[in-house]
């Protein structure tokens, strides 16, 4: 395909619904009605030959006009556009994002996307003009006979119609006036979605209090700022005033006549990616185009380029830091972004993205951050403890066009917990309630990093983790060199596992082995690549020479291999986390003594030892994972191995012994009376019930039970079984029954919730299907029966330690009421 999609003449065709959508072809009008096309000057007088004015009559003397992609006019108050011939039937992305937003409104603010980013065009029928939304979800070969049928079952919505009042008699501009398409409540342009209407009880649009404040018309882009003003019964802020504003604006981006050669998208390296259904395939049937979203980097001296050498491309990437971004920060957060040099470096180019502070409105008076033609960090003050980094694509070709980078000032919070909770104990420097200004900086640096990394085009990569060994964390050499996994964008965030007394003084993660490789898959330039497939040889080549190197290895996050976890390092989840928890016994142990302030009250030391448990919780999820896991490596068939393998009995066994040790007995070191009498009122009891419950409840999902029955007729070897891992589980959950000692309370808390889920188990069918369901029918498996099983195994002990005696009051009066319970759960069930 030369230069993009179509080198046989290939058109898109259009989809009703969805946010990706239709493009014309060169050599083809776009599917519309015959009096649809773009007309000739004769034509454009309409019937009567009088219904429009003349030009000046309209763009009188007294408009404030802007050129570029196409004219704008202000006439009092009135907007215009002056939409040359040349421009209709053209895509055009429609980019709304969120200029001025509300506290509450969304997970969000001011920078961020109102919608996804849609398709449009501009189109004539007569004297007026339309403008359509476009799909590009089905593509055929206009010269096949298929096409037809994909035409007319696809259909582009017309979003709004405009009059045209005017001709330029010198030109070949059509003049309409273009206000009420932003004063009116129109959905495609809207500043809130459809839940945020339910949920704020928007009653309807007031265009009394809805104008435009300014358009601008750039080379390739013209960019639309407005108020919207809603009535609402429930408004986010301000609730007396029944009314919600937001500040939106519209930028309508030119997409290239050709798009350029998309690069094919594989499991393997992952990236974000697009999709169409092509029935033009040879497939037998509707096959499936998908292309990853990427930067076209071509570089200006393709002959040195292919001689080795290191190139500039034609285009760099640039991002620039909001004018309101801390200038304290604004260093390490350039850095952040220069960091990925090293990558496309791999790719064969230098000084491809580069990080700059936004010009002053000296320099450039017409920079705004919310224009599509540049990639900005926008700074937003509110309480969210995040950034987002979500980038503008071309949707025929995933070519990104722009990114903005969403930066809530609260990151810095969020930083902090996790700094000190996850290396205080080996880190003197994270020992601190406010974090001198070099290591947050170099904390807000890393996020940088790994926010440039999606908007480059690249997910989370949470299995990268398993790519550096739990020892080479504990030491001090490798750590000084290396980050906390191989890829930057995982979820592997300071290293917990490091402890006093290793030496280790780099707790940071940093663009690692896998970000170097995968900017070069995705990103390096080939010369003569007419369409996606003429790359695929050699890019399976380059996969497969990594082989099972774990260091190059994309791990997607299913909830299943316990190799891909959010927030978690090292290869060995059950090593690493018994080190992390050796961690935090130190840093609970110290916690009053490293945060204590004259003056202060206790937020920051309940704060920060609410986080403790959370890790404490982190800990024994990752280590879950192993119970009934399965390990997923995609490959293809010129690679050896399984793509599926059961997790071994041993690493099974030894997750469940770590819970039975950590999560299930009675808490010691966390359980720290002295903090609690000064951060908790009276529901000591209660956190850590719930904190093993969530453990419990997650060892017992019916999926879990579901898998192991399922992995015994799949293992070549021994497995772990699903008696062995119920019959484990109860004796470390009752083992109080066998050795004859009385219950305390949290352990009766935990037994009673192992009696729930086991009724649970019993007697819910869990939903079935859709994106949270599950693939398992629980009633005719065997879950049940097993259940049953342990639940009168567990009565038979009850029943023995009652008959023992030297039985305190709790224990019997907790032992005779689960024994209730159980006859109840088994009784009704019968």
């Amino acid at each position: 395909m030369t230069n993009g999609l179509f080198n046989k003449g290939r058109c898109f065709a259009f989809l009703l619904c969805g946010f990706l959508v239709i493009s014309g072809c060169k050599s083809t009008q776009p599917v519309t009605s015959s009096s649809s096309n773009s007309p000739t000057r004769s034509a454009r007088s309409g019937p009567s030959g009088g219904d429009m004015k003349k030009y000046s009559d309209v763009i009188t003397s007294k408009a404030v006009s802007d050129e570029g992609l196409f004219g704008v006019h202000k006439v009092n108050d009135k907007y215009y556009f002056e939409v040359p011939d040349s421009l209709l039937e053209r895509e055009m992305l429609l980019v709304t994002r969120v200029a001025g937003s509300t506290q509450n409104l969304s997970f969000g603010g001011a920078g961020q996307k109102a919608r996804g980013q849609q398709v449009v065009r501009w189109q004539r029928k007569e004297n007026t003009i339309l403008l359509r939304h476009v799909s590009f979800s089905s593509v055929a070969d206009e010269d096949d006979p298929v096409y037809k049928s994909v035409r007319n079952n696809n259909f582009e919505p017309v979003i709004y119609t405009f009059n045209i009042e005017a001709d330029k008699t010198d030109s070949t501009g059509l003049v309409f006036e273009a206000t009420k398409l932003y004063t009116s409540d129109i959905p495609l342009l809207s500043g809130l979605s459809s839940f945020q209407r339910r949920n704020f009880q928007v009653r309807r649009l007031d265009g009394n209090r809805s104008f435009v404040e300014r358009m601008a018309s750039y080379p390739k882009n013209v960019e639309v700022r407005h108020v919207l003003t809603y009535d609402a019964g429930s408004p986010p802020d301000d609730g007396a005033t029944g009314t919600i504003s937001l500040e939106v604006n519209q930028s309508m981006l030119l997409l290239p006549k050709e798009p350029v050669t998309p690069r094919n998208w594989d499991a393997r390296v992952h990236y974000f990616s697009i999709g169409q259904y092509d029935y033009s395939s040879e497939e037998h049937k509707a096959a499936r185009n998908r292309f990853i979203t990427r930067y076209n980097l071509v570089p200006k001296d393709k002959e040195a380029y292919l001689r080795g050498e290191l190139v500039e491309p034609t285009e760099q990437i640039v991002y620039y830091l909001d004018p309101a971004t801390p200038k304290k920060w604004v260093p390490y957060l350039i850095q952040g972004i220069d960091d990925w040099q090293v990558a496309f470096e791999a790719a064969g180019f230098k000084n491809a993205i580069i990080g700059k502070e936004a010009p002053t409105p000296e320099e450039d008076p017409e920079f705004s951050p919310e224009d599509a033609r540049y990639s900005v960090m926008r700074y937003i003050t509110n309480p969210i403890q995040n950034a987002q980094g979500p980038h503008v694509h071309d949707p025929r070709s995933g070519q990104i066009l722009e990114s903005d980078i969403l930066w809530y000032h609260n990151i810095q919070n969020l930083l902090r917990n996790w700094f000190f909770v996850q290396t205080a104990a080996a880190n003197p420097d994270a020992r601190n309630v406010k974090m001198s200004d070099e290591i947050m900086g170099e904390m807000l640096r890393f996020v940088m990093a790994h926010e440039v990394g999606h908007t480059l085009g690249l997910p989370h990569n949470m299995g990268s983790s398993v790519g550096y060994t739990v020892d080479q964390l504990r030491d001090p050499e490798f750590t000084s060199t290396h980050g906390t996994a191989p890829s930057i964008m995982d979820y592997a965030r300071f290293n917990y596992v490091a402890q006093p007394g290793d030496g280790v003084t780099h707790f940071y993660p940093k663009i690692g082995e896998y970000d170097i490789w995968s900017i070069k898959w995705g990103y390096t330039w080939f010369p003569d690549v007419e369409e996606a497939d003429d790359e695929n040889e050699i890019l399976n080549e380059w996969i497969v020479a990594n082989g099972d190197d774990l260091l190059y290895w994309f791990g997607f996050q299913n909830g299943i291999d316990p190799r891909s976890q959010t927030e978690a390092i090292g290869d060995d989840a059950m090593r690493a986390s018994e080190l992390g928890l050796a961690n935090l016994q130190v840093i609970t142990d110290n916690l009053i003594d490293w945060v204590e302030a004259p003056g202060e009250d206790f937020s920051d030391l309940s704060e920060l030892y609410s986080n403790i448990l959370g890790q404490w919780r982190r800990y024994m999820g990752h280590v879950t994972t192993y119970v009934g896991g399965v390990y997923q490596t995609n490959k293809t068939y010129d690679q050896g191995g399984e793509v599926y393998e059961v997790v071994s009995k041993a690493d099974q066994r030894r997750a469940l012994a770590f819970l039975n040790r950590h999560a299930f007995t009675a808490p010691s070191w966390a359980f720290n009376k002295e903090i609690l009498d000064r951060v908790n009122q009276s529901t000591a009891v209660e956190t850590f019930r719930s904190a093993q419950a969530g453990v419990l409840n997650n060892v017992m999902s019916p999926d879990r039970i579901a898998r192991l029955i399922d992995n015994e007729t799949r293992a070549d070897g021994e497995t772990y079984t699903v008696f062995e891992m119920m019959d484990e589980l109860r004796g470390g959950v009752w083992s109080e029954l066998r050795a004859n000692r009385n219950i305390n309370v949290h352990r009766r808390h935990l037994q009673r919730a192992y009696l729930e889920r086991a009724e649970y188990l019993m007697t819910t069918e869990p939903p079935r299907g859709g994106f949270f369901g599950s693939p398992y029918d629980v009633s005719q498996s065997d879950v049940r029966p097993v259940v049953r099983n342990e639940l009168t195994i567990l009565r038979r002990d009850i029943n023995n330690r009652l008959n023992a005696g030297n039985v305190d009051r709790a224990t019997r009066v907790h032992l005779e009421d689960a024994r209730s319970i159980i006859e109840d759960i088994l009784d009704g069930n019968d």
